[in-house]
């Protein structure tokens, strides 16, 4: 018994829609496994076939589009410190990097004490004292 309507989509364009299947299962498989992707997540694979027929209606043009729909990676957050610079009149933003503002850290990657925003406390220190500038208090003035 023959079909009325024998297409196999495999076969199709010389197996062109498969491939074009093929490589959506592939980043659907990807984005399963992607740790930083929620792995509930829903994944879609849409095969849409387009039909346009001749203006006799024998010849029928076959169009078909292979897409998905990935979970979204998960968001990430930064804590961000802001404020004017009451010196220069600029607006910074740093992320925090000690979990507490204000506070000291050892980093982990170079095991130096570094602020709240990860810069070297040494080296601010430095810095601090080569712009003071000390007073005597006890400075005989003749």
């Amino acid at each position: 018994m023959t079909k009325e309507i024998d297409l196999n989509l495999s076969k199709m364009a010389y197996g062109a829609i498969q491939e074009k299947l093929d490589k959506e299962l592939e980043a659907v498989f990807k984005n399963i496994h992607d740790p930083n992707v929620q792995a509930k997540r829903k994944r879609t694979i849409t095969i849409t076939l387009g039909f346009t027929p001749d203006d006799a209606r024998n010849v029928v043009k076959v169009s078909a589009g292979v897409k998905s729909t990935l979970a979204p990676t998960e968001e990430v957050e930064a804590t961000v410190l802001t404020g004017k610079d009451l010196k220069t009149g600029r607006i910074e933003a740093h992320e925090l990097a000690s979990g507490a503002r204000g506070q000291t850290y050892f980093d982990p990657e170079d095991s130096q004490l570094k602020t709240d925003v990860g810069e070297p406390v040494d080296v601010i220190e430095k810095e601090t004292k080569a712009k003071a500038k000390v007073i005597d208090l006890q400075e005989k003035r003749g």
